[in-house]
């Protein structure tokens, strides 16, 4: 097996735990900062175990999609054994800039959820700390398991 077979062999594990670990990371994130909006004070147990299992499977979507959009547009060698940390950047960009227009259009525009006095805001921009913090937070973990480095770092081509 060449060299580059065996990156392009390496990349839908990778990918697996990439998934992987993103779930359950958002899932618990979710969970943990349900206190940081209404529901946790005005919803029934059943309405937010509904909310979490919810904005989880939306949040492996948004995960999946953003990684997959980053791969399609900036990936210029096998990844994950190449162009890492180009992938990384756009992916938390894409992530980051989703949650963005998400919290503004669900808080300000339909009122689908709001925070609680608990969720600290983001001046200017209105959007809750805690949201977005998770869409640099959960991917990097995530990332820095499937490639088994810090995902801003690329190996090295005579390592590859």
């Amino acid at each position: 097996m060449t060299m580059e077979q065996g990156h392009r062999a390496g990349w839908p594990q990778a990918l697996r735990r990439y998934l992987g670990v993103s779930i359950c990371a958002h899932l618990v994130w979710e969970t943990l900062q349900l206190p940081l909006y209404t529901l946790w004070t005005t919803g029934t147990r059943k309405q937010q175990a509904f909310a979490v299992a919810h904005c989880t499977v939306g949040d492996a979507m948004i995960a999946g999609l953003s990684l997959l959009v980053a791969l399609a547009l900036f990936a210029r060698t096998p990844w994950p054994s190449g162009s890492a940390a180009r992938v990384y950047a756009a992916s938390l960009a894409f992530g980051a800039g989703y949650t963005i227009y998400s919290e503004w259009l669900n808080t300000g525009v339909r009122g689908s959820w709001a925070y609680s006095d608990l969720m600290p805001v983001v001046p200017v921009m209105g959007t809750g700390l805690a949201p977005l913090l998770q869409w640099f937070m959960v991917p990097t973990l995530a990332q820095w398991v499937a490639i088994g480095r810090p995902p801003w770092v690329d190996q090295r081509k005579d390592q590859a």
